[in-house]
């Protein structure tokens, strides 16, 4: 009997040792990967035959794609699975489509909104533009299609002026892909090609990097904040 009771206790602390292991190395993975499980699509703008804003040989297509890059490094760092709507200089428009650019914005609503991939979230890449050269800044857009899409923007908003200093606003749009995608994410401006700073900027890899650890940084807090709110 008392080697019974002895071998009983001994597989009952073993147990709980072993369930305290696990539990441990649960917290130190989701304190490493934050984002662990979490499908994020990078939507890097326009490509291919669309450049979206030029400066000289300078084109937002491929500034986009730079960054999207980056950040999908960043985002996989963190424990995301991050698909990317393109990884080259081409765009999603059918020979067949009359429209080029609707059949483009088309294609990239249906690769957001495919139910396979199970997206938890997207982040639509561009550069800004605006006549007045001294207009400067990161700024997020969003569509009130998805409740939790003002909860991203206002976050990435607050990163940015954080770490940028930025004297941009959040805003709504109402633009094509946004207001026909009902997946949470939003459109994010990282700076202005008519500024001459941040176009200079806006190509520097450090740059690029410390832009996609602040959207980073975001989404972590994004899904940290909408867990809190759906278990209260």
């Amino acid at each position: 009997m008392f080697v019974k009771k002895c071998v009983f206790w001994i597989v009952f602390i073993a147990s709980v040792i072993a369930l305290c292991i696990i539990c441990v190395k649960a917290t130190e993975q989701q304190s490493y990967f934050p984002l662990l499980g979490k499908v994020i699509v990078v939507d890097p703008g326009h490509g291919g035959r669309d450049p979206g804003t030029i400066y000289g040989t300078i084109y937002e297509k491929d500034i986009n794609l730079a960054i999207a890059k980056v950040l999908e490094r960043i985002l996989s760092e963190h424990g995301a699975i991050v698909y990317m709507v393109r990884e080259d200089d081409s765009d999603l428009s059918s020979i067949y489509d009359a429209k080029k650019k609707r059949g483009d914005l088309y294609r990239r609503i249906l690769f957001l909104e495919d139910e396979k991939k199970k997206t938890d979230l997207y982040l639509s890449i561009h550069i800004n533009w605006y006549k007045n050269p001294s207009w400067s800044g990161a700024e997020v857009l969003y569509n009130e299609i998805n409740p939790n899409n003002k909860i991203l923007g206002e976050l990435l908003m607050k990163h940015f002026k954080n770490d940028f200093n930025t004297k941009r606003s959040l805003k709504k749009t109402d633009l094509y892909l946004y207001k026909n995608t009902r997946k949470p994410g939003v459109l994010i401006e990282c700076g202005f090609l008519s500024n001459p700073n941040e176009r200079y900027l806006l190509r520097q890899t450090d740059y690029q990097e410390k832009l996609s650890k602040t959207i980073t940084n975001a989404v972590v807090e994004y899904f940290q904040t909408i867990s809190k709110e759906a278990s209260g």
